[in-house]
């Protein structure tokens, strides 16, 4: 299997970046619809799976197993290809900072992207969730209003926040990585940890916030009003844009992204560095300047 260097993956993240920003407003609206329906997917999966697992039983598996299967949504989302905020925030970023596309054209992708998220997230939420009675049953509902009080009632403005960065610091990694394999298996792999991890930590994502909560709005939930959920996706939305663009797009463009402008990316003598193929080789002479 082959996969490349963080080198590689950061100027794959850059053109793919530029890519994203280029899309037509049409194909960035009809992708980011099915981005939020596949996390939507992931969420609904979810709670179906985990619910009836009653901690004083399971502990804290209930959340590992959520993490597992909601992995679904991004497999989704990289493999069949559609357009997630969340990822964007990682990769039009980047291609901002090595100026290959305006800041205009970032801020019209995540607008466009952000409205299809959510039209795809409240389409899964109401017809595939609710009207459909999957997640109305019981056990299910019981899970639903559990998930959705933690997050719209009780988490503080700064947890939602700090919990966002941390979440999307994950998020990004496990597209980042993605970008790195060169096949599917690879790419499913390098998917899976990261967003199993970020679920089982509690932590928030917006676009699949934009699922639980009105999901949680159209099956009744007592508590959960719309303010309540967008008043959880502000503080979500700026930390998943912190914990994108600072720390994954941010750092590996200051890493790996500058070496082309400044010659950071030469290797000193006797210094270990892998190849495209990943195999390890020792520069034994100097790297010429310039």
């Amino acid at each position: 299997m082959g996969f490349k260097d963080p080198k590689g993956i950061t100027d794959t993240g850059i053109k793919t970046g530029v890519t994203k920003a280029g899309l037509r407003a049409d194909k960035a609206l009809v992708g980011g619809f099915l981005a939020g329906a596949y996390i939507a997917f992931g969420g609904l999966l979810a709670i179906t799976v985990s619910s009836g697992l009653k901690p004083d039983i399971w502990g804290s598996l209930p959340t590992l197993f959520t993490g597992a299967v909601f992995a679904l949504g991004l497999i989704l989302v990289v493999i069949a290809g559609s357009e997630l905020l969340t990822g964007n925030m990682a990769l039009v970023p980047i291609a901002l900072f090595a100026r290959k596309v305006n800041l205009r054209a970032l801020t019209m992708n995540f607008t466009i992207v952000t409205v299809g998220n959510l039209l795809g997230s409240l389409f899964v939420a109401y017809f595939l969730a609710v009207e459909t009675g999957v997640i109305t049953a019981d056990l299910q509902l019981e899970r639903l209003a559990g998930i959705a009080t933690t997050k719209g009632l009780e988490e503080t403005e700064w947890q939602i926040f700090l919990r966002a960065v941390g979440c999307n610091w994950l998020v990004c990694l496990a597209v980042w990585m993605a970008l790195g394999a060169e096949d599917i298996g690879g790419k499913v792999l390098a998917i899976f940890f990261p967003i199993m991890a970020f679920v089982a930590m509690g932590f928030d994502h917006v676009v699949a916030n934009m699922f639980f909560l009105p999901a949680a709005i159209f099956a009744h939930v007592d508590g959960i009003t719309w303010w309540t959920a967008v008043h959880n996706w502000i503080f979500a939305f700026l930390g998943n844009l912190v914990g994108a663009a600072v720390f994954v797009g941010g750092a590996y463009y200051y890493l790996y992204g500058r070496d082309a402008e400044t010659g950071a990316g030469d290797v000193p003598r006797g210094e270990t560095r892998f190849t495209r193929d990943g195999d390890r080789e020792t520069v034994m002479g100097h790297t010429p300047a310039g």
